[in-house]
């Protein structure tokens, strides 16, 4: 009965984790990425694992495409994952093709026991049963089973070619039918920008496209769900009021270009104290002098600076944050909690619910220890990002109109 929607419920994980690290040393990063992603399943020992990647080999795709295909092998013949016995992976890998190119790549597993699981075919507009391990990468636009789309050009005018987008699967267990969306918003381009304004002309991009997701998986070509939203989100602190709480007694020097006369960096020294640096800022240098505010009590001072998600608060849930910011982390194998000088650390990949995937996954009887919000890994290197994951337990007649009352989709 393990695998059934019974009182004790199919364990669900879902986790996000930007992978573009891994490409670039897959020899060192690769095995200790995939023992702590192994454990972690062990650990929760899920039905149902849905993983959400971006940056799919690396920034140097064209070289590290093969390396793609290894990672997902393992992932898929490996021991610790030989009871999920059916598989989908989507991968979008076809890099040739720049205005569809995302670099998203989404893995889902199946355990044994889970008889009744469906996926939905976008075209046939209907639910087919799902059987066997497949993967499918190169031209996703002809895969009826994802929603695939990269956002505008004009949404970013200033990446050219910016591999941003989302790839959206739908699903049913028993009568309860979810979305499951991969996502990949657009970064911080430079520091000395993000610290103009607060809030920063980037949080206003991100606040955009996700704006344009949200009404594209909420529109009404398809039965409204509730639906997961993981991915990296690139959220950032609030650039300008965290340098001015971390240099609040500083003073504030400003170095130009010679040739431009534009800013090239900022210095903040401390007034007195023998006028020590307490932070530079460049376009892409954070160095602050004391790291340890980002980690300690995992960083949760600093959370009342992450506000890009508060615009949304009406229609996107996020269950606590007692983890530490998630970027970026050294790519020193032996330094794994240790953050890189190159941004400020932040809470860039989350897990999002809508009202009703909330109450999906908060009941009235629901135990509070059934439910974890962490991330993997916390102690080891992951790549520059740390992967976040949620386990949770949906419950039988989770999906029934009586129980909720945003009613699932029908399974054909």
């Amino acid at each position: 009965m393990a695998g059934k929607l019974t009182s004790q419920g199919t364990g669900i994980l879902l986790a996000t984790a930007n992978v573009g690290s891994l490409f670039e040393d897959p020899v060192n990063l690769q095995k200790t990425w995939l023992r702590e992603f192994y454990q972690t399943v062990h650990t929760h020992k899920p039905h149902f694992v849905a993983l959400h990647c971006q940056e799919v080999g690396g920034k140097n795709y064209e070289e590290s495409m093969t390396h793609v295909d290894s990672f997902i092998k393992e992932l898929l013949s490996s021991d610790a994952m030989k009871e999920y016995s059916r598989a989908r992976v989507y991968l979008d890998e076809n890099y040739k093709s720049q205005e569809h190119f995302t670099a998203l790549g989404c893995c889902y597993f199946i355990h044994e026991s889970l008889k009744n699981i469906h996926q939905f075919d976008f075209k046939a507009k209907k639910f087919k049963k799902v059987v066997g391990k497949e993967i499918y990468s190169d031209t996703l636009e002809s895969t009826p089973m994802v929603e695939k789309e990269k956002f505008p050009q004009d949404y970013f005018p200033e990446c050219k070619w910016s591999r941003k987008g989302f790839i959206r699967t739908r699903w049913a267990l028993g009568d309860c039918a979810f979305d499951l969306v991969n996502i990949h918003l657009f970064h911080d381009a430079s520091n000395l920008v993000a610290w103009e304004n607060s809030p920063s002309v980037y949080s206003g991009t991100r606040q955009k496209a996700l704006g344009y997701v949200l009404d594209r998986i909420t529109d009404q070509r398809y039965d409204k769900v509730p639906y997961f939203l993981f991915g990296d989100f690139n959220f950032r602190l609030d650039s300008k009021q965290v340098i001015e709480s971390l240099c609040s007694t500083a003073t504030m020097q400003t170095v130009r270009a010679a040739d431009t006369n534009e800013v090239d960096k900022l210095i903040f020294r401390e007034s007195d104290n023998d006028r020590k640096v307490v932070l530079q800022l460049e376009k892409k240098l954070f160095n602050y002098i004391d790291q340890d505010v980002f980690r300690e009590n995992n960083g949760t001072l600093l959370l009342e600076f992450d506000k890009e998600l508060s615009v949304f608060k009406e229609r996107l849930h996020e269950l606590e944050i007692s983890f530490p910011p998630s970027y970026p982390y050294s790519e020193d194998c032996s330094q794994g909690k240790q953050y890189m000088n190159t941004r400020c650390p932040a809470w860039c990949d989350r897990i999002l619910l809508s009202t009703s995937a909330r109450e999906l996954v908060l009941k009235p009887e629901t135990e509070e220890k059934s439910i974890i919000y962490d991330n993997i890994g916390p102690n080891v290197c992951m790549g520059d990002h740390k992967p976040v994951f949620l386990s949770f337990r949906l419950t039988a007649g989770a999906g029934k109109p009586n129980a909720n009352k945003h009613k699932c989709c029908v399974v054909q």
